[in-house]
């Protein structure tokens, strides 16, 4: 068991007047205990209360949670957990429950009385993962290391010919390669104007000479996430499309030159979104700036005009902002950052200068 983050939590518990919280996250388990399954359809959960040791409730089908640091209590299929629970849980007190608790354990656990009332406390680990301790910012650093090595073969795979399915198919080996186990996401990659959708999934169209080209990729390595977008040219690009590539550098630079404790998760939205307005692309630019970044890829937090948080050291996000002109162009530039006590450290180095790609021909 983690003592730090066990404290970070509880603390974040019992600002929220609770003494108890059921958290059902597979990888909020992890992170509290180090010990990891995926259920499924079965029960999982970690109990947590003001003081004492967690109770991790599990399967005997699944792996041995020895040496978790939590008291396991374990149950067989045909066996109810949900009993279990409301044997261990303070009934005069409200419970905390984590935002995936899937209704067939809520409901019956509200119908035990396992607490006096049910609260959605899913906040006080969001909010202690948020913040990411020195171990997880070098995972964060070596995952973004990998993608951007990645890039670099993603844009040599540009060829007359290939389909944005064979290069989206043929990444995870090369991030295997690289040392990391699986994506973060599923890949885009987006030929011509479908870059014009932000989230263009990949399909058969083939590259031709001086389509525009947007990789939106990312890897797990070592359980953390990374994330990136570069947009490329093939063929020198015209006034316009150099105008447009110009205002989105433009808006990612002013973004990431902000960051530093205590300025808004809704400053750095505005940093970045005025300089598309002022260019007269304001409403093509349709999506939030960035999202929180960690154990998965998009974590509770976002950076958008709703999110009048300051940042705080330690916390890792991206800033991508887009410009999506449909059936013309689109252009995205994102890189993480990690919030220092002064700044930002931007976690990618792959460059994101205008960048005109050369194809040799058949």
């Amino acid at each position: 068991m983690d003592e730090k983050r066990l404290a970070s939590v509880r603390n974040n518990l019992a600002r929220r007047g609770l003494t108890q919280a059921l958290i059902v996250d597979p990888l909020s388990i992890w992170w509290l205990c180090g010990y990891h399954t995926e259920p499924y359809e079965r029960f999982l959960a970690l109990l947590v209360t003001a003081d004492g040791t967690p109770t991790l409730f599990a399967n005997r089908l699944f792996p041995s949670a020895d040496g978790c640091g939590a008291h396991v209590a374990s149950f067989s299929d045909t066996e109810d957990p949900v009993a279990l629970v409301a044997e261990r849980t303070n009934a005069r007190e409200p419970l905390g429950v984590d935002k995936d608790l899937a209704a067939r354990w809520l409901v019956p656990l509200m119908e035990a009385g396992a607490a006096s009332g049910f609260v959605l406390a899913s906040d006080a680990v969001d909010d202690a993962r948020s913040i990411k301790d020195a171990r997880e910012r070098e995972l964060m650093r070596a995952a973004s290391a990998t993608n951007d090595e990645a890039m670099a073969w993603l844009a040599r795979q540009v060829r007359p010919g290939v389909t944005e399915r064979q290069i989206a198919d043929g990444l995870l080996a090369e991030y295997r390669r690289l040392g990391a186990q699986d994506h973060s996401f599923s890949p885009i990659v987006s030929f011509g104007d479908h870059a014009a959708d932000p989230h263009h999934e990949p399909d058969d169209t083939p590259f031709a000479p001086g389509d525009m080209v947007l990789f939106d990729v990312g890897c797990k390595r070592d359980w953390y996430c990374s994330d990136m977008t570069r947009t490329f040219f093939t063929a020198e690009p015209t006034e316009h499309q150099r105008a447009v590539y110009d205002a989105v550098l433009r808006a990612n630079e002013a973004a990431e030159k902000i960051v530093r404790p205590g300025v808004t998760f809704a400053e750095i939205d505005r940093a970045a979104r005025s300089v598309i307005e002022e260019a007269g692309w304001g409403e093509a630019f349709t999506h939030r700036l960035g999202h929180q970044i960690g154990l998965v890829d998009h974590e509770p937090g976002d950076v958008s005009a709703a999110h009048d948080e300051p940042v705080r050291p330690g916390q890792c996000f991206s800033i991508e902002p887009g410009i999506y002109l449909p059936g013309d162009m689109g252009v995205r530039i994102e890189d993480l950052v990690i919030v220092t006590e002064d700044g930002c450290e931007v976690l990618n180095r792959y460059p994101k200068e205008l960048t005109v790609l050369g194809h040799p021909q058949k």
